[in-house]
């Protein structure tokens, strides 16, 4: 699309003057990741590579034959992939895979902590989940996680860590056992857990002062597009909308596009391209567009969360709030080898409704905020209902 295309205004500017005067007013009183769409598989990577530079017919072949050789098929899959330049190509275990399909459904296996990297290096429990093994056995938040496992947690990627609490190395399954070393105080012991499959809720939603209402969506996981659509039914009728997509790392982009259609009557949510075959989403039309809306986003806003980002701006439907987001604007095609495993190959790109790029670059946010992105959130859906 040309910037001339009415549906494309300068500066995607909503209510033209009226938004320059809302940033003014905040800027003196304050002196914010995509699936590959029909396939319905979980996009974890992006970085701008030479589309095609490898087929998932060399990809397959390469495991073939080292399955006939006696070697690893996947193995010889990830050498493939790795003289590819295709740099977030990757190849998944069957297991791992799953893991992949059942989080999009909302579930996972573990053992109910969240973890996090200390001032001091140290790894610590952030968060136990009420009912998980982790609060059965008494882990509480604060606790230095020593080890997992018998291996040293200190030193360690949070990433890392948290995969071997799920055994995502090993295609641990629920019911398979974890053990802990544990600190509170002076106090030193280990937990063995037992893993199991847990549940999470990808939207939750609250109110702020006055009529407003915050929807954080933490992942677009199956049903994320129809709850989003339950809270906007559910919030007060003269109330602005905050939908904080702030660390979301993506999902299926079918939920996105299900999100924009709750939030933009009809119209053209995303085009992208697959080897070479252009191809666009729509929204449906009947959503909600009388409500004022703001959009939280940060530098872990990623994939099918800069998807929908990018056509709330462009759109005009949305103020954009926080900072520049990951840049994940690549679409990964799941090819299945012969031993089980999965190999994601990069395919295409996908652009805004206005003909933006995403891979490699990110959204710009309307206005840059770090601090205090609630307040300014909510002085913006002010002058927006003002404007009203």
């Amino acid at each position: 699309m040309s910037g001339r295309d009415p549906l494309c205004p300068p500066h995607r500017a909503r209510q033209g003057a009226t938004l320059t005067l809302v940033f003014a007013g905040v800027l003196v009183a304050g002196a914010l990741t995509g699936a590959f769409p029909e396939a319905d598989h979980p996009a974890r990577r992006t970085t701008t590579v030479p589309v095609g530079a490898v087929r998932d017919e060399d990809v397959r072949e390469a495991a073939a034959r080292a399955m006939a050789d006696g070697t690893s098929p996947m193995e010889a899959a990830e050498r493939a992939v790795s003289r590819s330049g295709d740099r977030w190509g990757a190849v998944y275990s069957e297991g791992e895979y799953q893991e992949f399909q059942d989080a999009l459904d909302g579930r996972y296996t573990g053992v109910g902590l969240s973890a996090a990297r200390g001032q001091d290096g140290r790894i610590e429990v952030t968060g136990v989940r009420p009912g998980s093994p982790a609060a059965a056995a008494g882990v509480r938040t604060g606790d230095r996680l020593r080890s997992v496992d018998g291996a040293r947690a200190d030193g360690l990627p949070v990433t890392e860590v948290v995969s071997r609490l799920r055994g995502d190395a090993d295609d641990a399954p629920a019911g398979t056992t974890v053990t802990l070393g544990l600190q509170r105080g002076a106090r030193a012991w280990t937990e063995t857990l037992r893993r199991t499959t847990l549940t999470t809720d990808s939207v939750t939603v609250r109110r702020l002062s006055g009529h407003a209402t915050l929807i954080r969506i933490a992942s677009f996981t199956r049903g994320t597009g129809a709850r989003v659509r339950e809270a906007l039914r559910a919030s007060p009728a003269d109330g602005g909308t905050v939908l904080d997509l702030r660390g979301n790392s993506g999902g299926l982009v079918t939920e996105a596009v299900a999100t924009a259609s709750a939030l933009l009557d009809g119209g053209l949510v995303a085009t992208y391209d697959v080897d070479g075959a252009q191809r666009a989403l729509h929204a449906t039309p009947g959503g909600d567009t009388a409500r004022p809306l703001v959009v939280l986003v940060d530098g872990g806003t990623m994939s099918a969360a800069e998807l929908l980002t990018g056509a709330l701006q462009d759109r005009g439907r949305a103020v954009v709030i926080g900072s520049r987001t990951f840049g994940k604007g690549s679409i990964q095609m799941p090819t299945r080898l012969p031993d089980g495993s999965v190999a994601e190959l990069t395919v295409g790109h996908y652009r805004t409704p206005c003909g933006h790029a995403v891979d490699g670059r990110g959204i710009t946010p309307d206005l840059e905020a770090g601090d205090g992105v609630l307040r300014r959130a909510e002085a913006v859906l002010t002058g927006l209902g003002d404007a009203d």
